[in-house]
């Protein structure tokens, strides 16, 4: 079995991401923390085969949280799993002993042969983070245009990060459950998701989200 701790900031993403492990036969989840310093607690008491690690958490960010883990125990693979693909992170992140880089928008399957991959001892790099590397060298950053949500959209998928169900984000918000599902609907068809975690990770990836 391969030991797994999850560390995120945001509940609903990182249980998506427990629930992708959880169906697998050969990995367990063993902790999750919601901050860097968390992480950090919670991979020394446990000492995982690997700690899936967001970048930017409160209390410690992700880069910093891998060093000082790696430190402690050298023995700990850390596998960035985020939505965040500059070159300037990727970077930090592999020079804090990072094993790989991958994004949280990937196929499940992918991110689960990360997880392996990592385990083994083997990078894991995602190819928008290896195409990242390669644009440095190169010193080309293509720009792209992401889906435009409206404000209150935006209200909604920010509750819905917060790990909300949709009568919550309707009392919060004085709307109708309907309404909030309505609004859902149209923030899924215009990110191209189809459930309410893809929505939350694809949103953060193009930075509508914090």
């Amino acid at each position: 079995m391969i030991r797994v701790v999850v560390a995120d900031d945001h509940p609903i993403v990182r249980a998506g991401i427990v629930a992708i492990l959880q169906d697998a036969d050969d990995v367990e989840v063993v902790g999750q923390a919601s901050d860097g310093r968390a992480a950090v607690t919670v991979a020394l008491a446990e000492r995982p085969d690997v700690v899936l690690m967001d970048l930017r958490m409160p209390v410690l960010d992700g880069d910093a949280a891998t060093a000082e883990i790696l430190v402690a125990e050298p023995g700990v693979r850390v596998l960035i799993l985020t939505t965040y693909e500059s070159d300037d992170q990727i970077l930090a992140a592999i020079e804090a002993g990072a094993t790989g880089y991958l994004l949280k928008a990937a196929p499940e399957s992918e991110i689960l042969a990360g997880v392996r991959a990592t385990a083994r001892g083997e990078t894991a790099l995602a190819p928008s983070a290896a195409a990242a590397l390669v644009r440095r060298a190169t010193g080309s950053l293509p720009a792209a245009a992401g889906p435009s949500l409206t404000p209150r959209e935006l209200d909604v998928l920010r509750l819905v990060a917060q790990g909300n169900s949709n009568p919550a984000i309707g009392r919060a918000l004085f709307l109708s459950e309907a309404t909030v599902k309505t609004h859902l609907g149209h923030v899924f068809e215009k990110l191209g998701v189809n459930d309410r975690t893809r929505a939350v990770t694809r949103a953060m990836e193009l930075q509508l989200l914090p």
